[in-house]
């Protein structure tokens, strides 16, 4: 052994007071090591019963491996580390790992031994370390305790609100599914049928619920009230507005002649002109103002159509502008009428205006979710491409047709995203 490194380790307060003759066995038995940071000194388990002494750099005693892993202690020069091995006789208790270029000593078995037997101060120093590292191994295995438990402790909780959250995801779905059905119900998926005229729809919630949705009612006389309406909102607020607005267009659509009392007390029934499509508009936007004070509007087409004449009149309360379709002409042109949403500021306009529908056309009420459809590069589907795919569907059933605008919007969309509500309805005119 240099003598540099003997001066070095006869500092060393471990190795103090020993004799002459100790001091040349040791320098004889021990070997000098070298270890490069994250290098493995000991491994947990093995059966190596060699001492070591730190003469420059720092170790770390870690237990167990990977995430398990637990930092025991950290030694530095002067230190002893490898006596339990040597005392008990038993397989490594922990690893010992360099954290920075460390030189060691490296005692043999057999040396160490008759070291300890010879030098009793050496033995005394030796139970002594062993007795603090065994105290100072007990305070890290109960911090270490601790710590776990406070960790289960705290995920225990986090699993009870997870289990709540769980619990309340699962009922506001369940809820969710009901208004679902509730919303399916609501809108028809069974239309009156007549010669002269049929009726087909379809619709696409953004979400589990929507804000929009179409009708016909039957009206006396043989008429049919259309209705075509989008609630500016999505979810379960625009789905219990739809709720509120579809109600009332239908109760003031279907109002009847009213009963009045006369003079002498009797009660008749006095005959009076159907409310025309604007009228029915205005009475429910005035409703609307009266019942909810939402940040919330809607925006309807209301007509009333003749099947016999083929005679439309209606009100279009800011929605999109439907389009008649000739399929024999190819020829598709929107309907005019002028007017504001309803709902949402008091004084509101409305148009009315009357179109004849002949044999053979088509009529087609529809939601701006579909014109806005996106394209994965971000394109709308547009209101011409919709008068496209009308005139390239030609002549079919109602039916068919708004089956065939669901497929080109999907088919336009090829996987996008759909962020706003969807619904169709056609109207055909038949022949005869």
């Amino acid at each position: 052994m240099k003598n540099s490194t003997l001066r070095l380790i006869r500092r060393l307060p471990f190795l103090e007071g020993i004799g002459p003759e100790a001091w040349e066995r040791l320098s004889e038995a021990m070997i000098e090591r070298h270890f490069e940071p994250g290098q493995v000194v000991l491994e947990e388990g093995s059966q190596d019963r060699d001492v070591y002494l730190i003469v420059k750099g720092r170790v770390q005693v870690v237990k167990g491996k990977g995430q398990d892993e637990t930092l025991l202690a950290e030694r530095g020069p002067g230190d002893l580390f490898g006596e339990m091995g040597l005392l008990e006789q038993k397989p490594r208790f922990a690893t010992i790992r360099a954290l920075e270029p460390t030189r060691l000593l490296q005692l043999p078995e057999k040396g160490a031994r008759a070291l300890l037997a010879e030098e009793p101060v050496l033995l005394y120093r030796t139970v002594q370390v062993l007795s603090a590292r065994l105290r100072e191994a007990d305070l890290h295995m109960i911090a270490d305790l601790q710590r776990k438990n406070r960790e289960l402790a705290r995920a225990y909780v986090d699993l009870q609100e997870a289990q709540a959250a769980l619990v309340e995801k699962e009922r506001l779905e369940h809820e969710l599914e009901l208004a679902r059905n509730l919303q399916r119900r609501i809108l028809p998926d069974r239309f009156p049928e007549h010669p002269r005229v049929s009726f087909a729809a379809r619709s696409r919630p953004a979400r589990k619920v929507g804000g929009d949705f179409y009708d016909v009612i039957p009206l006396s006389e043989g008429l049919y009230g259309l209705v075509m309406a989008d609630v500016s909102d999505k979810g379960m607020p625009a789905a219990l507005y739809m709720a509120l607005a579809r109600s009332l267009i239908r109760a003031e659509a279907m109002r009847e002649p009213g009963c009045v009392e006369d003079q002498s007390g009797a009660v008749r029934t006095e005959p009076r002109p159907r409310a025309s499509p604007r009228q029915v508009l205005m009475n429910v936007h005035r409703l609307l103002m009266e019942m909810s004070r939402a940040e919330v509007y809607v925006t309807v087409f209301y007509g009333v159509l003749d099947p016999v004449t083929g005679s439309l009149i209606y009100a279009r309360a800011g929605h999109d502008r439907p389009l008649v379709l000739d399929p024999a002409t190819g020829c598709c042109q929107p309907l005019a009428a002028a007017g504001m949403a309803l709902g949402f500021v008091e004084d509101v306009y409305l148009d009315e205006a009357r179109v004849d529908l002949h044999p053979g056309e088509m009529l087609i009420l529809y939601t701006d979710g579909l014109t806005d459809a996106e394209s994965p590069e971000g394109e709308f589907f547009g209101v011409e491409r919709l008068r496209q795919t009308l005139c390239r569907a030609g002549a079919i059933g109602a039916q068919a047709l708004c089956d065939f605008i669901f497929e080109q919007v999907v088919e336009f969309q090829a996987g996008a995203g759909q962020f706003d509500d969807m619904a169709l309805l056609v109207v055909g005119m038949e022949g005869g």
